[in-house]
C-alpha cells in the first residue's frame, strides 16, 4: 500500500499562531494551493487566515486537514497524498468543530452527550462515502454512534437496524485500521520482524533476507507461472505468505496462521 509520506499539517499547535486574516477565501479561490508541498501549502493557508483544526489519514495513505479562517466562518478540506496537496474544497463548519442548526445540537447531544463535552462529532464528512454529511439529523446521529463504536472497536450494536450506523461503523472500523498502521497486531516483548521492505525485491535475494531475519519456509506450493511460499518465525510467530511471480515478490503479507506455522 502506497502511503503518505510527510505532510506539515500534524501540530494543532499552529492554530495559535494565525498570520492577520486578509479577505476571506473560498475554497475554489485557494486552487493555486493544489499540487503544492504540504508544508509550502501550511504557510501560504496561514498567511490567508486560515487555522488548522484537525487531520487523519486513511488506509490508502490520504490525509484529510480541515481548516478554520475564523474571520468570515469558512472551513476547507484539504486532501493530500504522498507529500502533495491533491485537492481542496469547502466543508461544513462541524467539520471544523464550529457551530451547527440547533436542531442538529440537541440531536447529536442526546445520542452521544457530545453538546455537553463540547464537540459536536468526532466523524468528518471525508468519512461518509459521498463526502458529505446527512442532512437528517437523526440520520447523522446514527452515523456518529456507529463511528464512535467502530474506531473504539466496541461491539457492533445496531438496535434500530440503522444502515446511517452501519456505514458509520465500517467507517470508524477503517479510521481505527489508518490510526492502528503501525500496529502488526500483535502483542507481547518480542519485536516482529520487518517484510513490507521486501515487496518485489529479488526472489533469490528476498528468501535469503527472509532466513537471515529468523524465518524458515515450512511450504511451498505452485498455480501456473506463481510460486507460494509459506515462511514462519519462531521467535515472533509470524506466519507470512510469499507470492512469487517473474522472479520476484509479487506479494508479502503476514496470514496470522497455517497448518504448517507452528
Amino acid at each position: 500500500m502506497k502511503r503518505a509520506l510527510t505532510f506539515a499539517f500534524t501540530s494543532v499547535a499552529v492554530a495559535g499562531l494565525v498570520a492577520n486574516p486578509a479577505l476571506a477565501e473560498k475554497a475554489d479561490q485557494l486552487v493555486d494551493i493544489n499540487g503544492e508541498l504540504g508544508r509550502n501549502a501550511e504557510s501560504m493557508l496561514q498567511s490567508r487566515g486560515f487555522a488548522h483544526i484537525s487531520s487523519d489519514r486513511n488506509t490508502m495513505g490520504y490525509i484529510y486537514s480541515y481548516w478554520w479562517d475564523d474571520a468570515d466562518d469558512d472551513c476547507v478540506r484539504i486532501e493530500v497524498y504522498d507529500g502533495r496537496v491533491e485537492s481542496i474544497v469547502d466543508a461544513s463548519d462541524q467539520d471544523c468543530g464550529k457551530h451547527r442548526g440547533d436542531g442538529a445540537a440537541v440531536a447529536v447531544g442526546v445520542a452521544a452527550g457530545a453538546a455537553i463535552l463540547g464537540a459536536l462529532l468526532t466523524h468528518k464528512s471525508h468519512h461518509h462515502d459521498d463526502g458529505a454529511h446527512h442532512d437528517n439529523d437523526a440520520d447523522e446521529a446514527q452515523y456518529e454512534r456507529g463511528f464512535v463504536d467502530g474506531v473504539h472497536n466496541a461491539a457492533y450494536h445496531n438496535y434500530d437496524r440503522s444502515d446511517a450506523y452501519a456505514n458509520g461503523y465500517r467507517a470508524g472500523v477503517d479510521q481505527r485500521t489508518a490510526n492502528l498502521d503501525h500496529h502488526r497486531g500483535r502483542g507481547g516483548y518480542a519485536q516482529t520482524a520487518q517484510i513490507d521492505d521486501l515487496a518485489n525485491a529479488r526472489a533469490a535475494g528476498g528468501m535469503s533476507e527472509l532466513e537471515r531475519r529468523g524465518f524458515r519456509q515450512v511450504d511451498n506450493f505452485t498455480s501456473g507461472n506463481t510460486r507460494y511460499s509459506i515462511q514462519w518465525q519462531p521467535e515472533t510467530r509470524q506466519c507470512v505468505q510469499v507470492t512469487i511471480a517473474d522472479g520476484r515478490f509479487y506479494d508479502i503479507r503476514d496470514i496470522g496462521t497455517h497448518p504448517q506455522c507452528r
